[in-house]
């Protein structure tokens, strides 16, 4: 039994892994026999791997075709990411005292990478440095439980920019711009709810941009604003 969940795992990690790096991209079908051959596993673990990934929304079963990739929904797309507003800009605030002058000369190399990145049109490369850069901050995060969280969104998020990023490429400097300001406050030991209000724009500001370059209404985001 020990040896058959190690399959299992082993297949989930490997199959979950290609979809979050665009390998199998949405629609790819997942031959559960080609998948078994390849990892040398029977069919078993393969399937019940597949089975775990539709049930987290990884893949989808289409009649008279099988497992499949899940398609890219870009209303989950903006719900994530509105949603992400949020708990980024507390895992930041919760952080920030926790920063230190090292974290903050990571958080500007990483971010002149970010637009060097953008100069070579290496989108992939500016995913994964963005990525690096606002870890690089939950690290410091003493809240665990939120950084899982955060962890799990990141992921599903990382399948579903590939699709949606070429859509609001111009995006990516102004994101930069921001980022420098988020660094600014942390040095400069800012209020935490400044901090946090700042983070959740940072976010929201992509969701208004996706919206307006895909002719979507804007929506009034009331995140950040008030006393909430």
């Amino acid at each position: 039994m020990i040896s058959c969940m190690n399959k299992q795992e082993r297949a989930y990690a490997v199959i979950r892994e290609r979809i979050i790096e665009g390998v199998y991209g949405p629609g790819y079908r997942l031959v559960i026999d080609q998948l078994a051959r390849e990892l040398g596993v029977s069919a078993l673990p393969v399937r019940e791997a597949i089975r775990r990934l539709e049930a987290e929304g990884w893949v989808v079963f289409r009649p008279n075709a099988g497992a499949q990739v899940a398609p890219v929904d870009p209303q989950q797309w903006v719900e994530t990411m509105e949603v992400l507003a949020v708990l980024e800009g507390a895992a930041t605030s919760a952080a920030a005292p926790h920063i230190t002058p090292g974290d903050v000369d990571r958080l500007r190399q990483i971010n002149d990478a970010m637009l060097a990145a953008l100069d070579g049109h290496d989108l992939q490369a500016f995913s994964d440095l963005n990525r690096r850069f606002h870890f690089t901050i939950y690290r410091r995060c003493p809240n665990q439980y939120l950084v899982d969280v955060l962890t799990q969104a990141w992921d599903r998020l990382d399948q579903m920019r590939r699709t949606i990023f070429h859509i609001i490429p111009s995006r990516g400097r102004a994101s930069c711009l921001e980022h420098q300001q988020i660094i600014d406050l942390l040095a400069a030991g800012a209020p935490a709810e400044e901090i946090e209000r700042v983070v959740r724009q940072h976010k929201q500001q992509t969701v208004e941009a996706y919206r307006r370059r895909a002719g979507a209404p804007t929506a009034a985001i009331q995140a950040g604003k008030g006393d909430d």
